[in-house]
């Protein structure tokens, strides 16, 4: 029986949004002294992780990994002891599970000493759990929550299953090269996104190819405060 099983990576562009789309949280972040321990996360990125967003990782609690969905999002993340940290912080990608219950977030080790002022980062990993805010932000701030596969040329599509993580699969392989449609979060609703590439017909199991897809929409979220500004 053929199998398919995929691991998506989708690149997003930053737009404008009349809607907020860039909440404010308040809440702890702790750090992982090995990002090892996040690259072999939930999320089934495995080495890949290692060469996203520099190495800067994170783990975040079930209600931002949202069975998976999350994974591959991207936060703007600053503690807030205006002494130790700068007001910029650091950007993460959220590539695992946090099961602590004591923090919204797990970061590598890099991430969490990017936090803090020139020549302070063994001061914050001292500390090793500190007070942050954080927002999410462009080039991971969508989600996706459907796939669908066909043979190129024909309209008779299956659906993959979500396996774990970002990593969907199916039994029910159609012969030939194959295409690719995502649904994905935009707004406060969902759209259709068709893959500009295809795999061929030669396709193998644990290779990369790129789905050639760009995505410019954005998750909205209701809030209060809304920070639509850079830190800096």
């Amino acid at each position: 029986m053929a199998f398919i099983n995929l691991c998506f990576f989708i690149f997003l562009l930053a737009s404008s949004a009349s809607a907020c789309d860039r909440c404010i949280h308040q809440t702890k972040a702790a750090y992982f002294s090995k990002a090892s321990a996040l690259s072999s996360g939930a999320c089934g990125y495995d080495s890949l992780a290692l060469g996203l967003s520099g190495g800067h990782l994170a783990a975040g609690v079930p209600s931002l990994f949202k069975d998976g969905a999350g994974c591959g999002a991207c936060f703007q993340i600053r503690c807030k002891n205006p002494t130790l940290c700068t007001k910029e912080g650091t950007r993460v990608v959220l590539t695992d599970l946090n099961h602590n219950n004591e923090t919204d977030f797990v970061l590598s080790s890099r991430a969490f000493a990017a936090m803090a002022q020139k020549g302070m980062g063994q001061q914050i990993l001292k500390l090793g759990i500190v007070d942050i805010e954080y927002k999410r932000v462009p080039w991971g701030q969508t989600e996706i929550v459907g796939v669908d596969v066909a043979q190129v040329g024909s309209s008779n599509w299956s659906f993959l299953s979500r396996n774990h993580g970002a990593v969907w699969d199916t039994s029910r392989v159609p012969q030939g090269p194959l295409q690719f449609r995502f649904v994905v979060t935009a707004g406060y609703d969902g759209k259709w996104i068709w893959a500009q590439k295809v795999l061929p017909a030669d396709w193998k199991n644990g290779v990369i190819y790129d789905s050639g897809v760009q995505i410019t929409d954005i998750a909205q979220e209701g809030c209060s405060p809304c920070d639509n500004g850079t830190w800096s």
